[in-house]
């Protein structure tokens, strides 16, 4: 198979602007609200002009799908090779006129993303007729770890609320999907979920706000049943250094961006001329490693 005429647009955008004040909804401390509208607050933060100019804009721009995550998403560098977050291979599977803003980053929860200002930045870069795909969960687990935690039911679905929120009132349309699982078996070779009350605490969140979810989770956690114990290290950043259980090498990012697109595809986030190749090989010399940000 020949390789895509382009393969990707991807912006990893490392650091969150300097110098400018957060959005009043989108500052540190969560907001809990029960009953929430687009206000006219909200929608006077959409530009003026690309309201203006309606259809005329869309046709000007390509629609972007932004991935606010962890690790398990985010675009790595040569230095990391040959570990790959599955946003890198989500490209492979969107047809041309949908790009990819991967704002995912190592070691993030849903928590210290929106303090270190990274939400803000999609904020102000989102725009009408885009998505904001938002997976959290392998960071929030961290008890021990103040910056980062968040619990399940309280604080992880108000960090969460933020993404939402944030999503609408620039007139895009919010994705959350729950967190990839890690590769961990039992002793009898049963795949084993990871992630605590988080995925559930998600999907009670996205039917409560009436969002699409992405059951990764589920999906994924099926799929290593399938592979077994021995086939899943193939999809997982195994070397002859480092034995990791949680990220992706490009087999493995490739399956699970194909399963994230299977799941636009089946919640009708995305149409059947948005999709590609998702009953096709993809290479796995199609994933490249730009040289570490500067």
């Amino acid at each position: 198979m020949r390789p895509p005429d382009r393969l990707w647009l991807v912006a990893q955008f490392p650091a969150p602007l300097k110098g400018r004040a957060p959005h009043p909804r989108l500052k540190g401390t969560p907001v809990s609200l029960t009953r929430r509208q687009v206000t006219s607050a909200a929608l006077a933060a959409v530009p003026v002009a690309l309201v203006a100019t309606g259809t005329a804009q869309a046709t000007q721009r390509r629609r972007t799908l932004y991935i606010a995550g962890d690790s398990t998403a985010a675009q790595k560098y040569a230095d990391a090779a040959p570990e790959t977050g599955w946003g890198m291979a989500l490209p492979f599977f969107l047809r041309e006129h949908l790009e990819v803003a991967n704002h995912a980053v190592n070691g993030r929860s849903s928590k210290s993303f929106v303090d270190e200002g990274r939400l803000e930045v999609i904020f102000e870069a989102i725009r009408p007729g885009d998505f904001l795909l938002i997976q959290f969960g392998h960071n929030d687990e961290k008890i021990a770890d103040p910056t980062r935690y968040t619990e399940p039911w309280t604080t992880y679905q108000d960090y969460l609320r933020q993404y939402v929120d944030a999503a609408r009132a620039r007139g895009a349309r919010p994705v959350l999907a729950t967190s990839v699982e890690r590769r961990k078996f039992d002793a009898d070779g049963n795949a084993v979920p990871t992630h605590g009350d988080y995925p559930a605490a998600m999907r009670a969140l996205a039917e409560e706000e009436r969002v699409a979810l992405l059951d990764i989770q589920a999906l994924s956690i099926a799929l290593w049943q399938r592979l077994g114990v021995e086939e899943t290290k193939k999809y997982f950043n195994w070397t002859a250094t480092e034995q990791d259980n949680t990220h992706f090498n490009p087999p493995g990012a490739i399956a699970v961006a194909r399963l994230v697109t299977a799941e636009l595809l089946h919640r009708r986030v995305l149409a059947h001329r948005d999709v590609r190749r998702l009953d096709e090989e993809v290479p796995e010399s199609w994933i490249t490693w730009p040289d570490a940000a500067a």
